[in-house]
């Protein structure tokens, strides 16, 4: 190799290491494009022409996840999709990039929440136990499998909430929550209950959340948005390091089926506008309005 050529590629590196997020987006769509293959970290370092060291870091700060796991998650939302629309499961898993039924068994713990076969079952042989509760804004559901709460919607009548659930998890064995039977379900409810119509501080109650890697990293970061304050969406982006994602994060938003644990009503649009929210912009801006008159009357107390 001649002194010129490296010269010109260590120039090309020392830009690309300087470039904005918008390289580890380039980065992000190409795994996403060829998730079922083999990309290995020296693979897409030469395809972008950084170190190995540079891209790892660079992405990770990016997504939260090194490049490896986010082609896994990328993988997973292939099988998931396949398995919606009925696809074999061994056929789905190898299509998915998987290699082998094992591999997959190992990656799904926490993001598909049951076995691929099941979940291609709409949720056959799982038990999910929820309940319902009537508040200011609405009834409101709570659900949860044995790993923590899967799922909180509003709604304006039970059998909308329970019609819903029963659209996620149209197999699943579905039950409505006894406090004798399940203590601790009713007790989240009962908490989350208290916190709406009372402004009580919420326990810690385990989630049980699907998702992508970057769906993960934006549900990370509402939560860390405070109770009486707002954020953009293009805030959002920021705040998880992928500035030029400002409508993936949107998305993200909009696909969290957890409400008020996972604070997507804290999110405007940058006018200041509401934007959309799942269970209605009324709701959305009740919410909002509630907690700011909260923090309110805390920080007067403390004066």
């Amino acid at each position: 190799m001649s002194d010129k050529h490296v010269e010109d590629r260590a120039d090309r590196q020392a830009e690309n290491a300087a470039a904005p997020a918008d390289l580890m987006a380039e980065v992000a769509h190409f795994i996403d494009a060829r998730a079922e293959q083999t990309l290995t970290l020296a693979t897409l370092s030469k395809q972008f022409d950084l170190s190995t060291f540079h891209l790892q870091r660079r992405f990770k700060a990016a997504f939260g996840v090194s490049p490896k796991q986010y082609q896994n998650a990328a993988r997973l939302a292939k099988l998931k999709a396949a398995l919606r629309r009925g696809d074999e499961v061994t056929g789905a898993i190898f299509s998915a990039g998987f290699g082998s039924t094992s591999r997959v068994y190992e990656q799904v713990d926490g993001r598909l929440g049951m076995t691929p076969s099941a979940y291609r079952a709409g949720g056959r042989g799982e038990q999910i136990t929820y309940a319902i509760r009537r508040t200011t804004f609405g009834h409101l559901l709570m659900a949860a499998t044995d790993r923590g709460v899967c799922c909180v919607h509003f709604g304006d009548a039970e059998g909308e909430l329970t019609a819903a659930l029963r659209s996620e998890y149209p197999n699943a064995q579905l039950r409505r929550c006894a406090a004798e039977t399940t203590p601790e379900l009713n007790l989240w409810i009962e908490a989350l209950e208290s916190h709406l119509e009372h402004g009580e501080p919420l326990p810690p109650i385990p989630l049980h959340v699907k998702g992508t890697a970057f769906q993960l990293r934006v549900w990370r970061f509402l939560m860390s948005v405070k109770e009486g304050e707002v954020a953009s969406y293009a805030e959002v982006a920021r705040g998880i390091g992928a500035p030029q994602s400002t409508r993936a994060a949107a998305n993200a938003c909009g696909a969290n089926r957890i409400a008020l644990l996972i604070p997507c009503h804290r999110v405007l649009r940058s006018d200041g506008s509401l934007g959309g929210y799942r269970w209605g912009g009324e709701r959305k801006r009740a919410l909002i309005e509630a907690e700011r008159r909260r923090r309110t009357s805390k920080a007067r107390a403390v004066e």
